[in-house]
């Protein structure tokens, strides 16, 4: 029985096309005949491949699939394009500059190509097993949750177009901070109480280097986020508090390595009837040297395809779920001038 092989292009060859093109190369059932990419100085540097100025001529390699890796202005537009040719699409996140980027592809999503959204956070390995020790019920219900997740900036950082909020729309909450809080929902649901207080007291953007936000849920589950371009170490933490225990995951496998090793602490709640000291739990460390989430992720959208499954974990109500918390987020913050955000079932 022959096995499928989808093709693929790649729209957009920055840092994460190049992330992209390698997870392509790694799966057997994609095969990546094209990339498109307009700035002549990254084009002329991709080797082995055709390579594109035009979405519209990388269509016609016979592509079934698309890799969209634009910055965020472009987003929507080539999101909406692509799906409307009929390709199936994985899109990184975020998914355009604000609310209506998402609710316009939404709206252009219909039931024939499947679409999914970058979310590879969920993947990783010290998150899958947070997951499943939570869904196991060792520990109870969750109480609470805690994030950390910023970097140092560096001499480039302010010359990042991520920086630019005509391109980007906003500033670290929106361009990492946005993982954590799609985290928040992938262990405690939706948040309809949200707080939140931005500056950019250091870089002086005119989007925010710093952002701290405080989510409640109707489950009773609080959560809080400092999302920061001036932490001056690249940093990853989620705190899990429990009826039972908690459970935390710190340091993040990354391409470069900077946020450190990553790891599992759990502990059970011991009192000092329990422990040798209040307050001192004996806890379990495991220890994490393989990011497997890039393959994971990919992986499980091409099943989605082949398999024409419907996708659950990624899909553009996550993503129209977090950036609804983002807006929310900004709006409390003056951000973002306040309007009447529409439900989406």
């Amino acid at each position: 029985m022959s096995v499928k092989t989808l093709k693929c292009g790649i729209i957009g060859y920055g840092y994460m096309g190049e992330i992209r093109r390698a997870v392509i190369e790694r799966h057997p059932q994609l095969e990546l005949v094209g990339i498109c990419e307009y700035d002549a100085r990254i084009a002329k540097k991709i080797n082995g491949y055709p390579v594109f100025e035009r979405v519209e001529d990388l269509f016609k390699a016979s592509v079934d699939m698309v890799f969209v890796c634009t910055p965020n202005c472009h987003t929507p537009a080539v999101v909406i394009q692509s799906l409307q040719a009929g390709k199936h699409v994985f899109c990184e996140k975020p998914p355009g500059r604000n609310l209506q980027d998402i609710v316009d592809i939404r709206k252009a999503e219909g039931r024939g190509p499947k679409l999914m959204f970058g979310f590879n956070h969920r993947w990783h390995p010290g998150i899958l097993k947070a997951k499943a020790m939570v869904d196991s019920g060792r520990f109870g219900r969750i109480l609470n949750m805690r994030g950390l997740y910023g970097k140092s900036g560096g001499v480039q950082f302010r010359h990042s177009w991520r920086n630019n909020k005509e391109i980007s729309g906003g500033g670290i909450l929106l361009d990492q901070g946005i993982h954590m809080l799609d985290l928040f929902r992938f262990f405690g649901g939706d948040f309809e109480q949200i707080k939140c207080s931005a500056s950019s007291a250091f870089w002086k953007f005119d989007v925010e280097d710093n952002a701290y936000v405080i989510l409640h849920n109707p489950g009773g589950i609080d959560a809080t986020l400092h999302s920061s371009a001036t932490f001056w170490k690249h940093t990853f933490k989620i705190d899990i508090t429990l009826e039972g225990g908690y459970i935390t995951v710190e340091g993040f496998l990354s391409k470069t390595g900077s946020y450190g090793r990553e790891q599992l602490i759990a502990a059970k709640r011991q009192f000092e009837d329990e422990a040798e000291a209040i307050g001192n739990p004996s806890e379990e460390i495991t220890y994490f040297d393989r990011d497997l989430s890039w393959d994971l992720e990919v992986g499980e959208f091409v099943k989605c395809v082949l398999e024409e499954r419907d996708v659950v974990s990624g899909s553009s109500l996550d993503a129209y779920k977090v950036m609804e918390i983002i807006t929310k987020a900004y709006q409390n913050a003056g951000l973002l001038s306040a309007h009447p955000i529409k439900v989406i079932s």
